[in-house]
């Protein structure tokens, strides 16, 4: 595996410094308080990992009606971003930044899992296919309601309110989820996105609230602060997209023009996508190449395609990651079973280099 200059040399995505290139992404554990605060145990778990040069945070929920999944973390109410202040403090005492990351599921959820108890809502009222874990059990997803104009202006503001609570519990930034089948990549996909208003039809009515979004959150921060995930092409949670090469260039392009801080790519095998989006963000691109092994990853800042890269499971599984692939050592193997829910176990217990 290479290990090129490039990977351990400094960089800066918007005002975020980073030491080196290799980032943690994003991964739901499904840890915190049924009311949405995270841990103690969270704050280990993060402050473990520090050694990566960026944290990005589990999906966080900006709203009530942005919750999908049970014991999912939120930042729509004071007390909530107050729980993640110690988190935050712990991975900065460790010497990383850290990013919380704003997920609305959308209709990837079941009524029985929001706090409120209310239908999830979606561009329009079409059910993903799939069941959603609940505390019953496994049942179907719910049938959404269709955001109204009102609905929209709501969940532009919840956004950017979340940014702020962010910011204001000391985060370096956040990340808007707009990929994996979520909200905004609801939006995005015409299968999930029947609408004939404004928002709806045509690729620049589908890219709207994405950028209205984006837009709102970097007002609120500061556009150095705003990350935005995309997954062109990723069928997860029932999206179909047929026009990605139209639609992503597209959103790629209008998010450029409001300056964030970096562009998230989960990367799901286009090559000529991604080129394209390279070319539109010739810096402060992350990349996340889905289910590549992390030679493949380091050979896209080899190649210039990268400024940064993004990996899950194996810093799920390696605290020390970074330290691991300096040295050349053996990778803890994830725990698949351990992924979602329960205590410390597969959580904060991978050992390090320093104790096995």
């Amino acid at each position: 595996m290479s290990t090129s200059d490039i990977l351990w040399t400094p960089t800066r995505l918007g005002r975020i410094e980073l030491r080196h290139r290799l980032a943690m992404a994003p991964m739901t554990r499904s840890r915190a308080t049924p009311d949405g605060q995270v841990t103690d145990l969270t704050a280990t778990y993060y402050a473990q990992r520090a050694s990566l040069a960026l944290l990005i945070s589990e999906g966080t929920q900006p709203s009530a009606d942005g919750q999908g999944y049970v014991f999912t973390p939120g930042i729509h109410e004071p007390f909530q971003a107050e729980a993640w202040r110690p988190v935050i403090e712990a991975v900065h005492a460790a010497g990383a930044p850290f990013v919380i990351q704003l997920m609305h599921v959308g209709r990837v959820a079941h009524t029985a899992n929001t706090p409120h108890g209310r239908p999830p809502v979606a561009p329009s009222a079409i059910a993903a296919s799939g069941q959603m874990f609940t505390l019953d059990g496994p049942q179907p997803m719910s049938k959404p309601i269709a955001l109204d104009e009102q609905g929209i202006a709501q969940t532009i503001s919840d956004f950017r309110a979340a940014a702020a609570l962010a910011v204001q519990a000391g985060a370096d930034g956040v990340e808007v989820h707009g990929a994996n089948g979520y909200l905004l990549h609801q939006f995005l996909a015409s299968n999930a996105n029947q609408r004939t208003d404004q928002y709806g039809g045509s690729p620049e009515n589908r890219v709207r609230l994405p950028l209205e979004v984006a837009a709102a959150v970097a007002a609120e921060i500061g556009a150095d602060r705003v990350g935005f995930r995309i997954s062109p092409g990723n069928p997860l949670n029932d999206i179909t997209e047929n026009d990605t090469h139209i639609v992503y260039p597209w959103l790629a392009g209008e998010l450029a023009k409001l300056e964030l801080a970096y562009l998230h790519l989960v990367h799901t095998g286009d090559e000529p996508l991604l080129r394209t989006l390279r070319g539109i963000w010739p810096e402060r691109l992350v990349i996340n190449r889905a289910g590549a092994d992390l030679s493949a990853r380091i050979a896209d800042l080899d190649a210039g395609l990268a400024d940064v890269i993004a990996v899950g499971a194996l810093a799920l599984a390696n605290p020390d990651l970074a330290e691991r692939v300096r040295e050349g050592a053996e990778f803890n193997a994830p725990d698949r079973a351990t992924f979602y829910g329960g205590d410390h176990r597969g959580y904060t217990d991978y050992p390090s280099l320093a104790i096995r």
